[in-house]
């Protein structure tokens, strides 16, 4: 279903508001849609229920409060396998989704978290599943086969009692979003062109004395002054806090010589996801040993992504990837690649030491984007080097789409 886009439906809503898209916004939403509704139907769901507001957002685009709704079941959507979703929005309006062909309805929320409900949340939940059921009820044809993604544990008691067999919505979710359109590809490569700006403010703000909070706080305001929307993270780390990796910024100020290591993880302009990592050296030449975890790194991401094109399975990739010497295993990352979309998704590939106990088979799809991660430091050692690409997996391989530039100089 394609939909002309209008400026005077676009400005009701969104981080972009005023701004010209780079395509048409209301064939992706129905794109997007669509793949939920195929999902459904050949599940034989009568539908899903999202509280999860990374879901709801793709299966619709209307956005409130995101990061506060994340925490706080205050607003839903419910997607029927035929016909319009029905909003449950925080306070019941439509102001946030005027024009939006993805909403059929907007009601106001039953919400029966403890925040708002109290010790009154076990009748407020009898509550919400009525009225859910009344919706359901109107598309559903008797089917009371049910996804949900999340939900506090008395919402899926109330509906197991009006007679709903429940389904994991993230099942749905994850495969819908797996493969994205051209126009989904758009949307992100304006998120990395964002993402890159500011990544250059923060390496423009790069001296010794600067803290890491103060360094990750320019990737917040060039993302935000472009049109983003928020950060996941706060993975930027300096000198010896890189290794081992996952300490988010700090106050400590950063040093002449120090290696500098981040992860963006920001869901940039039209809630798409930029996931980059790049790591520097603080107003300094790096050493010996800084251009020994650099060099490695670099060869892990550029041999790896090698790998990726359709149909090869996951098991493939995992056991093609490019050895680590023992002093890396250690502090290898959690994955070797991942998905991502709004946000990181499905699927995870896993180095050979964590496949037995976390790895799944699938097949590589033209279509899904990937990140392909590097991280190296030495076991005991005093930094460490992160790496990250984005790629979108073509018809005979993939493109990459991130472009700031890698350290070359440096191998």
């Amino acid at each position: 279903m394609s939909i002309a886009y209008s400026v005077q439906a676009e400005v009701q809503h969104g981080a972009m508001d005023y701004t010209t898209p780079p395509c048409n916004l209301d064939e992706v939403r129905m794109y997007r849609l669509g793949r939920v509704q195929q999902e459904l139907v050949e599940r034989d769901l009568a539908g899903i229920i999202l509280f999860d507001q990374l879901n709801t957002r793709y299966a619709s685009d209307a956005t409130n409060m995101q990061i506060w709704c994340s925490h706080n079941e205050a607003r839903y959507l419910y997607v029927p396998a035929e016909g319009r979703p029905t909003l449950f929005d925080y306070g019941g309006k439509d102001i946030l989704c005027q024009g939006l062909p993805t909403i059929g309805e907007v009601r106001p929320a039953k919400s029966f978290f403890y925040m708002v409900a109290g010790p009154e949340y076990l009748t407020r939940s009898k509550n919400w599943a009525l009225d859910i059921d009344s919706v359901i009820r109107q598309h559903s044809a008797g089917n009371k086969r049910i996804a949900i993604d999340r939900i506090a544990p008395q919402g899926v008691i109330e509906m197991q009692r009006l007679g709903y067999e429940i389904f994991d919505g993230f099942d749905v979710m994850e495969v819908a979003r797996e493969i994205k359109s051209g126009g989904e590809i758009q949307l992100m490569r304006k998120s990395i062109e964002v993402c890159e700006d500011a990544v250059q403010m923060m390496r423009e703000a790069l001296v010794p004395g600067i803290t890491e909070n103060a360094l990750w706080a320019e990737l917040h305001k060039g993302n935000i002054a472009g049109g983003g929307e928020w950060i996941e993270t706060r993975l930027l780390a300096s000198g010896p806090r890189t290794n081992p990796w996952f300490r988010e910024s700090s106050m400590r100020p950063i040093e002449k010589g120090d290696m500098v290591s981040f992860d963006t993880d920001l869901v940039g302009p039209y809630g798409y996801c930029c996931d980059m990592s790049r790591s520097w050296i603080c107003d300094a030449e790096p050493d010996e040993e800084q251009r020994r975890l650099y060099a490695e790194a670099y060869m892990q991401i550029q041999d790896n992504k090698q790998l990726l094109k359709p149909g090869v399975t996951f098991r493939e990739i995992t056991e093609k990837l490019r050895p680590m010497a023992d002093e890396f295993v250690p502090g290898r990352y959690g994955v070797a690649m991942h998905g991502v979309g709004l946000c990181d998704e499905y699927p995870a590939i896993y180095y050979p030491q964590d496949w037995e106990e976390h790895g799944n088979d699938g097949v590589m799809k033209a279509g899904m984007v990937m990140c392909v991660e590097a991280l190296i430091g030495s076991h005991g050692g005093r930094e460490a080097v992160k790496l990250e690409e984005q790629v979108l997996i073509t018809e005979d391989g993939f493109e990459q789409l991130t472009r700031y530039p890698m350290e070359d100089s440096w191998l």
